[in-house]
């Protein structure tokens, strides 16, 4: 009976992790800029002050405020709320990748001398690894690479008309 859970959990993790790792994409440039920002320095001084399980509770709290959205964007979805529950999805998931990101940059070698937080990267790296050797990632990537180029074309053609000075 076990074996026929395997295909759809297997489906959904899938669908998961392919998720994150393209909305990992977008949120990439958005922790850069955080990054560089120096309003936010003295937060990253005392970010990077704290010992391993400090650093760890507040890994931890962006993850605990932004993951209960994703049931309720589910909800919005299924009661027929496609744009409020699709809106609720991204918008919590971003955020969440972009805090946990960054969070993650910052003490990243705190939170792997942490057994279990190192245990538990170690198999969230191999799922990535996984996902991302898949055909439909590679080729998801090359969809999502030339419509950003089509999209690229296609602002620029505007602007140079609207701007001839436009180069």
């Amino acid at each position: 009976m076990a074996r026929i859970w395997n295909t759809p959990v297997f489906i959904l993790a899938t669908v998961y992790f392919v998720a994150d790792g393209i909305l990992s994409h977008v949120t990439r440039p958005i922790t850069v800029w955080i990054a560089k920002k120096k309003l936010f320095e003295r937060m990253r001084l005392w970010v990077t002050s704290l010992r391993p399980y400090p650093s760890l509770a507040l890994f931890a709290v962006p993850v605990i405020i932004l993951e209960p959205a994703k049931p309720l964007a589910g909800y919005l979805l299924g009661t027929g709320h496609f744009f409020a529950g699709a809106v609720t999805f991204i918008t919590a998931e971003v955020l969440k990748l972009t805090f946990v990101e960054q969070l993650f940059q910052l003490n990243r070698a705190k939170l792997l001398s942490i057994p279990a937080f190192a245990w538990g990267y170690q198999y969230w790296r191999h799922m990535m690894d996984v996902v991302e050797s898949m055909e439909v990632w590679r080729a998801s990537r090359r969809l999502v690479r030339k419509g950003g180029q089509m999209f690229r074309a296609l602002g620029l053609q505007h602007a140079q008309r609207s701007h001839p000075w436009v180069p």
